[in-house]
């Protein structure tokens, strides 16, 4: 399968250089695109210095919409699938193959989870948000995904043309309920993350609290009234 590997970058000027390094050197035989979201620091600058293949949007659109343009890059280039990679190095490249050993197998989505049996999850606050999190989806699918707010999720053909084409679906655990709903089939794998080492993450603890609540909310009630459509 042609895969993508869709990196969005915004203000990662400590990290984006040796996350991309690391990327080709482990997986060189897939290709990859630096989605730049509006970068104020010098992100944008490293990856035109080191001739990184890279989308330079214009102004800050947010990781949705970062990630929403390199789906349709991938469209538009005719990829089979796109796998989501954070440019803060915390993903690991080595499960890429194996993610996608999984796609080939017949699933729409596969999620590099860190919380995988016998894996468990810290007890942190962020992490009681998450459990609420998989319960809603449980609830809502009947299915278990034990780490939904993974960002670390691959796509095939089918979903990149629903990225594309249907302007409510974002790479966000709600999305992903609703995706479920419509009949995607959805694997997750362990994987192992590294922790932030520079730079900040957009997630501080009250933004947190707010995203999961917002997340189950949506879960549980709005997507009842979302339109199905076909996967």
């Amino acid at each position: 399968m042609k895969l993508l590997i869709v990196i969005p970058a915004f203000n990662e000027e400590k990290n984006i250089f040796n996350t991309v390094s690391e990327l080709t050197e482990i997986c060189p035989q897939f290709d990859y695109l630096v989605v730049n979201d509006g970068s104020i620091d010098r992100t944008g600058k490293i990856c035109r210095r080191n001739h990184f293949h890279m989308l330079d949007l214009p102004v800050n659109l947010g990781l949705s919409d970062a990630v929403q343009a390199g789906m349709r890059y991938a469209e538009q280039h005719g990829y089979d699938a796109v796998v989501q990679f954070d440019g803060d190095s915390q993903h690991r490249p080595e499960y890429i193959a194996k993610m996608l050993e999984e796609l080939e197998r017949g699933y729409d989505i596969v999620i590099g989870g860190r919380f995988c049996p016998p894996n468990k999850k810290p007890k942190t606050i962020r992490m009681f948000g998450s459990n609420l999190i998989s319960l809603a989806i449980r609830l809502t699918t009947g299915k278990k995904i034990y780490d939904p707010t993974s960002g670390f999720r691959m796509y095939d053909r089918k979903l990149i043309r629903a990225f594309t084409t249907q302007t409510n679906i974002e790479p966000e655990p709600d999305s992903i309920a609703y995706l479920m709903s419509c009949g995607a089939k959805i694997s997750e794998i362990q994987v192992e993350m590294r922790e932030r080492t520079a730079g900040q993450s957009y997630l501080n603890p009250l933004k947190s609290i707010l995203y999961m609540l917002k997340m189950g909310v949506s879960i549980l009630l709005v997507q009842h009234f979302r339109k199905k459509i076909k996967i």
